[in-house]
């Protein structure tokens, strides 16, 4: 079933749908509608919570402070406290993350192929995971940078699979040589994250630990969301405006080549932005699964094959997406945070399972 699967990306498998099923959107009224349902969604996850702040107040209080003179407050200073300091930071951050990862595994299913290939394809998440690791158990560098020591760290743990991958696959002409060392790292950097944790750390820093690798933003604020704000807006930039390059590649790489692509150079620097945007989006919110995977495959069910448009779209619904698995993850247990990793593992495995099996009907028939 792999094997049929790894012939069709996410792009090819939409273009078939499109003819079957609904119309096709209209690009730009498809890109506003998703801007007004992130607005919306960032607005209830705001409004919602321990203390429930109506959505009329969160909007008025967000413009407040943008037009200071705009409204005469009728809301008190620990209302807008909640609203500023702590749950808008913690949505944009999840917006922030959600698109990086989207985009992210758009772009690693459309360079290699491959439909089921993700974000952390290089060996991101592990290596994010040792650098925590690392600061919280051995103490490397920890109280040096403050509250963005784990930030910095897991960004920093996750660039070394990244470069050993590029390192020692990138001599290779194959692109798959790349992958494949960067799946073999993954595992090591899982070993040894493993080893530390059962030889060395104790059960406080195994809680730690286990709740950051499962993904969460209840440590978020304003400086969080830079990391994966700035990724995205230069690597996704980047990403964008070479986004007409890859649909060459589906012509297969000799007819890419034939076309003036350099298709080995091309593949290893949209990896390369893969992994950054990856990487970033971890070091703040630990290991976050499925939508990386999923959202570009229902971005290219919308607006069809080509990446110009699949990629933008992406990256909309998985910020969309990801505030509204945060929203969920606060409110299913009132007495504790349940990690937003968990509930986007509880929803996409089986969306993901029904994928499978669909395809896999679609390539029989």
């Amino acid at each position: 079933m792999t094997s049929l699967l790894e012939r069709r990306s996410p792009g090819e498998t939409a273009r078939d749908e499109i003819g079957t099923g609904p119309r096709r959107w209209g690009f730009a009224g498809l890109v506003v509608g998703l801007v007004l349902a992130l607005a919306v969604v960032t607005g209830f996850a705001v409004s919602f919570g321990s203390v429930r702040i109506p959505i009329g107040d969160v909007w008025a209080i967000i413009a407040h402070r943008i037009a200071p003179g705009s409204f005469e407050p009728w809301w008190s200073a620990a209302r807008e406290s909640i609203v500023v300091d702590s749950r808008l930071p913690r949505a944009i951050t999840a917006a922030a993350v959600g698109a990086a990862l989207a985009l992210a595994g758009g772009v690693a299913q459309a360079v290699t192929r491959n439909p089921l290939a993700d974000p952390y394809l290089l060996g991101v998440s592990s290596g994010a995971g040792f650098g925590v690791v690392l600061v919280s158990v051995l103490g490397v560098g920890a109280g040096v940078l403050g509250a963005f020591t784990i930030p910095v760290a897991a960004f920093v743990g996750a660039m070394i699979p990244l470069f050993l991958a590029l390192a020692i696959g990138g001599r290779y002409p194959q692109p798959t040589a790349v992958i494949l060392v960067g799946v073999a790292l993954a595992q090591i950097f899982s070993a040894l994250i493993t080893f530390v944790l059962l030889v060395v750390a104790d059960e406080r820093h195994i809680g730690v630990i286990l709740h950051w690798l499962a993904g969460g933003f209840g440590d978020a604020r304003w400086g969080t969301a830079i990391v994966p704000g700035i990724a995205l807006l230069v690597i996704g930039t980047a990403i964008l405006l070479t986004a007409h390059r890859m649909d060459l590649l589906h012509t297969g790489d000799d007819g890419a080549t034939a076309l003036g692509l350099n298709v080995r150079r091309f593949r290893i620097l949209q990896l390369l932005g893969v992994s950054v945007l990856a990487g970033a989006a971890v070091s703040v919110a630990g290991g976050i699964g499925f939508i990386g995977l999923l959202v570009p495959h229902a971005a290219g069910y919308l607006v069809g094959a080509r990446a110009v448009r699949l990629l933008p779209v992406a990256a909309l619904i998985g910020a969309c997406a990801l505030v509204a698995a945060d929203t969920l993850a606060r409110s299913l247990v009132s007495s504790v945070e349940v990690p937003v990793g968990v509930v986007t593992a509880l929803v996409g495995a089986p969306v993901f399972v029904w994928m499978l099996f669909r395809q896999y009907r679609k390539v029989e028939s």
